[in-house]
């Protein structure tokens, strides 16, 4: 029996994640390819992938479409649309980091809804999600998450500039934030995917409390969700190691590897 064609995998934007990304379809993942790559500095981003064992063709974001079944997102929120539409309207599927975009572009559900296309959210920095999915599908009575992060992770967030809030000489925990994940998306555009990945798994957005902390103390970004549904209570927190992108936590590129793997797996856990 001859065997599929492997699935073309692309990648838009090759920061920390991209490259953690197109390193792994490198190395191999079983019926997937790294069939393109976008990015703002084509040349810079050539450089970046010579030491691949194959070379991969790096085209502007409108040229990806032609070249690959799914796309995975690695780029600034802004270009979400520019990235996904294309993908969407072939009924092809779009792997999402930038969750938070979604909030302001939710036209893109609707185009995947409309041509038979998929949003995907992987699990990124966040864990659990699987078990707030489920329990979303009784009663969630509450979600409430607790963010803290380095300040180095945080300077420069629009929300921070807008209230003039200084916290590059924070000597104690500082609570910068109180409200909800639909809030935080546009004062925290590069810190909370995270919660807003929550918000779409559980009771949306606008339900969710969220709070964020600066804490001079840390050097890992860390999450502390609560749940009370009709199903479960429960608790998880996890400290995510930063990649080189102090926004970024190492974990949320071998978020994408695992949910490519589960691609084409013989055996698949979790939902």
């Amino acid at each position: 029996m001859a065997r599929p064609s492997p699935t073309r995998i692309a990648i838009a934007g090759l920061g920390a994640v991209g490259l953690r990304v197109a390193e792994a379809l490198d190395a191999g993942i079983p019926g997937c390819v790294l069939a393109a790559v976008s990015a703002n500095d084509r040349d810079a981003a050539r450089q970046r992938l010579s030491h691949l064992a194959r070379a991969v063709p790096v085209v502007p974001i409108a040229e990806l479409e032609a070249l690959a079944d799914i796309v995975v997102e690695c780029a600034p929120a802004a270009l979400l649309p520019a990235i996904a539409e294309p993908f969407l309207r072939k009924a092809k599927t779009v792997i999402v980091l930038s969750a938070g975009a979604i909030l302001s572009h939710e036209h893109l559900v609707g185009l995947a809804r409309e041509y038979g296309g998929q949003i995907i959210v992987p699990s990124g920095a966040v864990l659990g999600l699987d078990a707030v999915t489920a329990a979303a599908e009784g009663e969630i009575r509450s979600v409430r998450m607790i963010t803290r992060k380095p300040v180095r992770g945080l300077i420069g967030a629009p929300y921070l500039v807008e209230n003039d809030i200084a916290i590059e000489d924070i000597t104690a925990p500082l609570r910068i934030f109180s409200g909800t994940p639909r809030e935080a998306a546009i004062g925290f555009p590069a810190n909370l995917n995270v919660a807003v990945a929550l918000a779409l798994a559980g009771i949306g957005p606008d339900r969710t409390t969220l709070e964020i902390w600066a804490d001079p103390a840390l050097t890992r970004n860390t999450h502390t969700i609560e749940v009370e549904a009709d199903s479960a209570s429960f608790s998880m927190s996890i400290a995510n190691i930063p990649s080189e992108n102090p926004k970024t936590g190492r974990i949320t590129a071998l978020s994408v590897i695992a949910y490519l793997r589960k691609l084409h797996a013989p055996l698949r856990i979790g939902s």
